[in-house]
C-alpha cells in the first residue's frame, strides 16, 4: 500500500476520481495501546466496525489478542488473519451450523446467547460429533438488556434478555459451561460513564437473584470517540467508574472483566478524499455517500470533520450539505459540514474520522463504490489519543460514595 505524508499530497499525486480511503496504522496503534494499558481487563476488538485484515493485525501487535466476532464469515477471517487470536462468538442469535464450525474448525469456545432457545442450540452444535457427548469446555455470556440512555445510537431494542429473566437463565446455562459470564452493551458512542453504572447495577440484581458463581463481566462497547459536536468526557473515568463497580459485584474472587471496544480502537484509523462533482447553493454532489463510507452522515445525522484541500480558496466557513453520487434522493447528507464559501466543482475535500463504521460499509450500489486505498502518516483529523486534551485533575472525574 503506497505511503504518502498527507491528504492533499494524495489529492495532487493521484487527482482521483474515485474516492480514496486514508489509513494511518499509528493511530490505530495508539488507540490500542492506549486500552490495553490503561483499561482494568481483557480488551476485545469488535471486528464488525472494521474487518480490514490490514488493520486486524495492527490491533493484534498493538496488544489486542481477544476478538468479538458477529458471524462465521468474521469468524474466518479472523482466524486466517490471526492464528492465535482467541475468539469469542457475541452475537446472541447464530445458525447452528456457524456454531458448530466455529467450535469445531476454528477453535471459539465462548458464546454469548439471550434465551433458552439459543442456550440449546450451542449445546447441542458443539457435541462431541462421534460420541455425542456435551462440550466441557464452553465459556457462555448471558446478554442482559440494559439502557441506552446516554448513547447516541440505542442497542437496547434488538438483543439482551430481561433483568426478570435473567436470574432463571443464568442457572440454566451454569449447568452447561465451564465458565459463566454476564455481557451487555450501552449502545453507541456513550457520551457518559454513568451508562456503565446504570447497566452493572443491573448486572448486580441479576447475579443477585440468581446465586450463581459467575467467572466475568463484560461491559461491552459504547466507548466514544470524538466528533463535531460530541467531545466526550476522558476514556480514563469510564476506566475508572467500570472497575470500581466491578469490584463491587458478588462475583467469583478470579472473575475477569472484559470490555469490547469497536469504534474508539478504529475510528481515527481512516479518512477519505472526496471530489465535488457539482455546486448547487450550499448543496455540494460529492462522488460518496449514503450508500458508501457516509452512511451514518445520511442514516443517523452524523457529523464528520471535514476539510477543503485546495490552497486557492480564500472565502471564510459556510455551512454545506452533501449529496452522494447514486440516483437515489435518499443519499443525501444535511450535515452541517462547514467549507470555504468558494469550494466548486473539481474541488477535493477529506473528512475525517470513518474508520468505524465508514470505511467498512461502502456497497457497490448503483455501480458507485470503488475506492483506493492508501497509507498517511500524519494525524487524524480529530484524536482521543493524540495527547493534546490535557486531562485536568478535576476535569470529570467520576467520585463514588
Amino acid at each position: 500500500m503506497l505511503e504518502y505524508p498527507d491528504a492533499k499530497t494524495v489529492a495532487r499525486a493521484l487527482k482521483p476520481d474515485e474516492p480514496v480511503i486514508l489509513n494511518r496504522p499509528h493511530a490505530a496503534r495508539r488507540a490500542a495501546k492506549f486500552f490495553a494499558e490503561k483499561f482494568p481487563g481483557k480488551v476485545l476488538y469488535a471486528v464488525k466496525a472494521n474487518p480490514a485484515p490490514d488493520l486486524i493485525e495492527v490491533l493484534w501487535d498493538s496488544g489486542v489478542t481477544h476478538y468479538d466476532v458477529a458471524s462465521i464469515a468474521e469468524v474466518r477471517l479472523v482466524r486466517q488473519t490471526l492464528p492465535d487470536a482467541t475468539l469469542c462468538f457475541m452475537h446472541p442469535i447464530k445458525r447452528r451450523s456457524a456454531i458448530a464450525e466455529a467450535y469445531h474448525q476454528h477453535g471459539v469456545k465462548t458464546f454469548s446467547l439471550d434465551t433458552v432457545e439459543e442456550l440449546e442450540k450451542i449445546v447441542e452444535a458443539c457435541r462431541n460429533p462421534e460420541t455425542g457427548e456435551a462440550a466441557s469446555d464452553l465459556r457462555l455470556c448471558v446478554r442482559l438488556r440494559v439502557s441506552s440512555e446516554y448513547s447516541e445510537l440505542s442497542l437496547a431494542a434488538k438483543f439482551g434478555c430481561d433483568l426478570t429473566e435473567a436470574p432463571a437463565l443464568l442457572q440454566q446455562v451454569r449447568q452447561h459451561c465451564d465458565w459463566l459470564g454476564i455481557c451487555f452493551h450501552v449502545g453507541s458512542q456513550a457520551m457518559s460513564p454513568f451508562a456503565y453504572v446504570q447497566a452493572l447495577d443491573r448486572t448486580r440484581a441479576a447475579i443477585a437473584e440468581a446465586s450463581v458463581v459467575i467467572d466475568m463481566i463484560d461491559v461491552g462497547g459504547g466507548f466514544p470517540s470524538i466528533y463535531p459536536g460530541m467531545e466526550p468526557p476522558p476514556l480514563e473515568d469510564y476506566f475508572s467508574i467500570i472497575h470500581q463497580h466491578f469490584y463491587a459485584l458478588p462475583i467469583a474472587y478470579n472473575a475477569e472483566l472484559w470490555c469490547e471496544p469497536g469504534r474508539a480502537l478504529c475510528a481515527e484509523y481512516s479518512s477519505m478524499i472526496v471530489q465535488v462533482d457539482k455546486r448547487r447553493g450550499n448543496e455540494l454532489y460529492i462522488n460518496d455517500g449514503a450508500y458508501g463510507a457516509l452512511y451514518d452522515a445520511a442514516h443517523v445525522a452524523w457529523r464528520f470533520p471535514v476539510t477543503a484541500l485546495e490552497d486557492d480558496l480564500r472565502d471564510g466557513l459556510e455551512d454545506f450539505a452533501f449529496y452522494g453520487p447514486t440516483c437515489d434522493d435518499a443519499d443525501y447528507m444535511a450535515g452541517p459540514f462547514p467549507l470555504p464559501g468558494d469550494i466548486q466543482a473539481g474541488d477535493f475535500i477529506e473528512i475525517g474520522m470513518l474508520g468505524a463504521y465508514g470505511a467498512a460499509m461502502k456497497t457497490g450500489f448503483n455501480g458507485f463504490g470503488d475506492a483506493h486505498c492508501v497509507v498517511v502518516t500524519d494525524e487524524p483529523m480529530m484524536s482521543l489519543f493524540d495527547g493534546s486534551r490535557q486531562r485536568e485533575a478535576t476535569d470529570n472525574v467520576v467520585n463514588l460514595r
